[in-house]
């Protein structure tokens, strides 16, 4: 696909260097691209609202003469106009490519490395990713991949675990389910200095593109897990990969193994994908202003041993976090700061807490909640609960999980849409039970 116009006027910001090629003249604020880039009226009829375009196969005037497409593996219509909105969300991106599933995507991500690659990962990494990265590429491909504490290592750690063949330095931020935070300039700086200069890889699944924007941070590249706040309604499984303009030969590779692998989502899914997106600015707001609340319920509950949410002023990567925001989301903390006179600011939907007691605490608090639903995956409009331990990070070994923090205490919120007062109220209600045995009045 080709670039596209992206982002709104942004201020300097940490990694200026990915702005040099936009028009900063001729540029939208978010909102407004989510709505309209990829989203053209039909030329043919007029509709505001793209058709889905369910063809496998288009006609060709003559061989190798067509408008475009030729089999929808290749592209489709629909496909291809998600891509185009990926691509202008993600701000300082110009290619987007969409896959099957969040899974498929760090796949071919990790296929395009070829054999015998080494990469360093972020050690709190997503379950799947670590379970895709040791058991699966590393069988199939022969990929070495060291886990590094990338919030604490110092520079000498993390380039002590770059080797002369590593290729890609995955990280996630803030980390799943336990929200680290990584400053991810400085592993951008700690890469381009290195002899390998491996390229840097954000998983921005957590923060999505309206909190965050990596490829504005020095990032290489974004990928996404689409199934969560992108989509954002909990019916679509799909991922995407975003990269700069200066990535256009590896735009290209990840296309040819996209459309070779073929792991690539429907003409419907991408549809809904793109629907879902145009909300994003909308429901990404009160996702924040939602798991604000949240957090400071629990944060006041006798329940609640911590809670982790960098969003609260009292979290020890506050300021980084605050430093880490979009240039558009950062406009909206500001807006929102009469609000919170105690710093404390939006950031996101995720809140992980640790509750007084252990395992039977646990499974009751999930068992006794009403508005949060006990169920894995994140990002839609309605609030989810789950733990981690047993459920999305099961994958990941015992020791490992204990020294991540992962325990059987740690619960993590997907905080939804809903009225907050309401969710304040189930989760106050669900925790007096789980710790103290009081039913549900």
């Amino acid at each position: 696909m080709a670039p596209v116009a992206l982002g709104s006027p942004i201020p300097l910001y940490t990694h200026i260097d990915n702005l040099k090629s936009l028009d900063q003249d001729t540029l939208d604020g978010f909102g407004t691209r989510a709505i309209h880039v990829g989203s053209d009226p039909d030329p043919n009829t007029g509709a505001v609202i793209p058709a889905i375009s369910l063809s496998t196969t288009y006609k060709q005037e003559g061989v190798g003469n067509h408008k475009g497409f030729e089999y929808s593996r290749s592209g489709n219509p629909n496909r291809n106009a998600l891509e185009r909105t990926l691509a202008s969300l993600e701000s300082g991106g110009a290619y987007a490519l969409a896959f099957a599933s969040g899974s498929a995507t760090t796949a071919t991500v990790l296929q395009s490395l070829g054999p015998n690659a080494h990469i360093v990962s972020v050690n709190d990494v997503y379950g799947g990713t670590f379970r895709y990265m040791t058991r699966v590429a590393k069988e199939n491909q022969g990929l070495e991949t060291t886990f590094v504490d990338l919030e604490n290592a110092d520079e000498e750690q993390v380039n002590n675990a770059l080797h002369d063949n590593t290729k890609l330095i995955w990280i996630e931020s803030p980390t799943n389910p336990t929200l680290r935070l990584i400053d991810i300039p400085r592993i951008v700086a700690i890469a381009k200095a290195h002899p390998s200069r491996p390229l840097v890889l954000v998983d921005n699944t957590f923060m999505s593109p309206f909190y965050s924007s990596p490829l504005l941070q020095g990032a290489d590249i974004v990928v996404h897990s689409l199934t969560k706040y992108v989509n954002g309604h909990s019916d679509v499984v799909m991922g995407a990969v975003i990269l700069p303009p200066h990535h256009a030969a590896l735009h290209d590779r990840l296309a040819f193994l996209q459309n070779a692998i073929g792991a690539v989502p429907s003409a419907y899914d991408s549809w809904l994908a793109q629907r879902g997106a145009k909300t994003l600015h909308l429901r990404m707001k009160e996702h924040g202003r939602n798991a604000l609340l949240v957090a400071r319920a629990l944060q006041n509950s006798p329940y609640v041993k911590e809670v982790i949410y960098p969003g609260l002023a009292s979290h020890p990567r506050h300021e980084l976090a605050r430093r880490s925001l979009s240039p558009h989301a950062a406009r909206f903390v500001k807006a929102e700061a009469e609000h919170n006179s105690d710093g404390s600011f939006p950031y996101g939907g995720m809140i992980s807490f640790r509750i007084v007691g252990g395992l039977e605490e646990s499974q009751r608090f999930l068992r006794e909640t009403r508005l949060f639903t006990l169920a894995e995956s994140l990002g839609g409009v309605e609030s989810l609960a789950e733990l981690p331990a047993l459920m999305t990070h099961g994958s990941i070994p015992p020791a490992e999980r204990a020294i991540l923090g992962i325990g059987d205490d740690l619960i993590r919120l997907s905080v939804g849409v809903e009225e907050g007062a309401d969710l304040v109220w189930d989760i106050e209600q669900a925790l007096r039970t789980a710790v103290e045995g009081t039913p549900r009045p």
